[in-house]
């Protein structure tokens, strides 16, 4: 649990749902879903629901604020409080801007949060009241017919502890792939700057940043990334940073805890031989 959250809410609640051999939560349903958070929130008397900024959450989000008659908060990027009052930060205006919004701690709310823009506190164990749930009564008019999953043996951004990511340094799709093996090589997701997948040099799945994916990981490895704001927004609360760019006044050196002034080209296939020797020496 991060720090913000104990400050803003200490009286946390957990929702409780007994599965069994109940299997008809397995697939998402909004409807149920609703259904069940709203239960909860009339029996914990709870006056924040916050979720994830997931397909799931943002699906969630306006249909629990609507039933409830509360405000609606979605893809918050910062927070920040002074007093009772919470000042929110959400990208807008097909994310060219970003919106600040103040509210009270007291109102009732229903907020989605980016994922990856706060860090779990380890040293602080999260508590919580807790409110078991019952499947809503009812027939739901939603029926799943087919399920497609998407097979990848990638890394997911959000979940990384470690993010290689290419910038528009690397010239094009070819250098692209001339990085990726160092992610393959160190466990890491495979992360780019937005301006690499405006350009289509990779899919906009891997974007890092205040509009793509906000990151956190252990070690962040920024190749021939300049270090646009949007971009250090997303990433800027990473343990370690590295950073190999040719110019030595981007502004991703400002936040680089090791950084290299040089070819990245050059500096890869050093890098990989690196992580070859450390795994050998860790081998014997």
């Amino acid at each position: 649990m991060s720090p913000v959250w104990q400050t803003l809410w200490p009286d946390r609640v957990l929702l409780q749902y007994p599965f069994g051999d109940d299997t008809s939560l397995e697939i998402f349903n909004t409807e149920q879903y609703t259904a069940l958070v709203t239960d909860a929130l009339l029996q914990s008397g709870a006056t924040q629901v916050w979720l994830t900024s997931s397909e799931f959450g943002r699906d969630l989000t306006p249909r629990i604020a609507a039933r409830q008659g509360a405000g609606a908060l979605s893809d918050v990027t910062k927070l920040e409080l002074n007093g009772d009052e919470i000042t929110a930060y959400r990208p807008c205006m097909a994310t060219k801007a970003i919106q600040k919004c103040k509210f009270s701690k007291d109102g009732l709310r229903v907020i989605s949060i980016r994922s990856g823009i706060f860090a779990a506190d380890e040293s602080s164990p999260a508590s919580a009241n807790t409110v078991s749930l019952s499947i809503p009564s009812g027939h739901s008019q939603l029926k799943v017919r087919e399920v497609q999953v998407e097979e990848s043996n990638e890394v997911e951004l959000n979940e990384a502890s470690i993010i290689v990511s290419a910038g528009r340094g690397v010239g094009g799709a070819e250098g692209c792939e001339f990085v990726r093996p160092l992610a393959t090589e160190l466990g890491a997701a495979f992360g780019a700057s937005r301006a690499v997948c405006d350009a289509g040099w990779l899919p906009h799945k891997h974007q890092v940043g205040q509009t793509g994916t906000m990151v956190n990981p252990d070690f962040y490895f920024a190749m021939g990334i300049s270090g646009a704001i949007k971009h250090l927004a997303g990433m800027s609360g990473s343990k370690v940073i590295v950073a190999v760019n040719k110019d030595p006044e981007a502004p991703i050196f400002k936040v680089a805890d090791y950084g290299i002034v040089g070819d990245l080209f050059k500096a890869v296939p050093v890098l990989r031989e690196e992580v070859e020797n450390a795994r050998n020496s860790l081998e014997h």
